[in-house]
């Protein structure tokens, strides 16, 4: 997608028919404003007031006209720093807030419209939620606290403790089902938060910073935990974060937020390679380049490529292939999906990128 730089507006290119079939949650022109008789503020400023405007009306804009579209299967990453608004964009898009203004549909059905009831039953049947605070229940079991969320749905005792003993083995924790979460360690505790949120099957996943009270280490295996869960089960997953490495192993698009506005939309390596403005060059200034660009961003054209040492496919991380390219004699030639060539990739190229000096126009 292409993103209006001042306000974050997706801006409809050739490929947005088939993509908007493969949407499954949308934000449109979402706000949240805090502050008396918000919708009436908004109405009597044509529905854009500027900062100023918030600030002379006494207002707090903690949403600022939100457009997005998550696709199927996705994770889609939202960043920003302390009080950008993030958070507060999640809850809106389950309604756990309410917006001021604006749409939020899931697949086709705007939120707003449904009826608390309605919304009830799509947050128990639809969403799964997991929050950087375990919130487990301490009088429970791992199987109990598991389990709970199909309890409320009234599901048999014996099928929900099937559910919970099939989730528990997905995140690891086989043999620690009789555990109180006491006697669990952070990283534990987290997996029990997870599979609690997996056990009602969600077609959307909210994760909000889930891992961020946890130490390095245990955080990496979180990651790498999370990753393995996603290759098994698709879920579509909008994942906050302020850990700009985390959102490099993790997302296949990331927002970025200031100020409750979204200021662009893109892979991690689109948000390096062409920052949108001056806020999201800084943003990503210190991310090592190859850790987010691809063979295909620093490869040279395939005219006269000659001999080579071997081939990697155009979506490949430097920092994956750097060893292999700098290591040999020859170039490497990159090969898109179908396995043609369209480029090839020197040991000039990679060293750029590692010392930091390679072109990103």
């Amino acid at each position: 997608h292409d993103y209006d730089t001042s306000w974050g507006t997706l801006v409809k290119d050739s490929g947005a028919a088939e993509r908007a079939r493969n949407v499954k949650l949308a934000c449109e022109g979402v706000w949240k404003v805090f502050g008396p008789n918000a919708e009436g503020f908004l109405a009597r400023h044509g529905g854009a007031p500027s900062y100023e405007e918030l600030a002379a009306g006494g207002m707090i804009c903690a949403v600022r006209q939100a457009d997005l579209e998550i696709q199927r299967g996705e994770i889609f990453v939202i960043m920003g720093l302390s009080g950008s608004g993030k958070s507060t964009l999640v809850r809106c898009m389950s309604r756990l807030i309410e917006p001021t203004a604006g749409k939020v549909l899931f697949e086709g059905q705007d939120l707003l419209a449904a009826s608390e009831r309605e919304m009830i039953e799509l947050r128990r049947h639809k969403m799964g939620m997991v929050f950087q605070h375990f919130a487990l229940l301490p009088h429970l079991t791992v199987l109990g606290n598991v389990a709970f969320p199909l309890e409320v749905q009234g599901v048999p005792r014996g099928a929900r403790e099937t559910r919970a003993l099939e989730v528990i083995e997905l995140v690891g924790l086989t043999g620690r089902e009789s555990y109180y979460p006491r006697e669990l360690s952070g990283g534990q505790q987290q997996r029990v938060g997870i599979a609690r949120s997996l056990a009602v099957e969600p077609e959307i996943w909210f994760l909000d910073e889930p891992f961020s009270a946890l130490d390095p280490l245990i955080r990496r295996e979180m990651q790498d935990e999370f990753l393995r869960l996603q290759n098994v089960l698709r879920k579509t997953i909008v994942f906050i974060t302020h850990d700009f490495d985390e959102a490099i192993r993790l997302a296949d698009r990331i927002a970025i937020m200031k100020d409750g506005a979204i200021i662009q939309i893109g892979t991690p390596e689109e948000l390096v390679i062409r920052p949108a403005t001056d806020y999201v060059a800084e943003f990503t200034r210190d991310v090592p380049r190859a850790k987010v660009l691809t063979a295909r961003s620093v490869m040279a054209a395939a005219g006269g490529i000659g001999e080579v040492a071997g081939s990697v496919a155009a979506t490949t991380r430097i920092e994956a292939l750097a060893a292999q390219v700098v290591n040999a004699d020859k170039p490497f030639a990159v090969i898109d999906e179908d396995g043609r060539p369209i480029g090839y990739l020197t040991r000039q190229a990679i060293l750029e990128v590692l010392v930091g000096t390679e072109r990103t126009e």
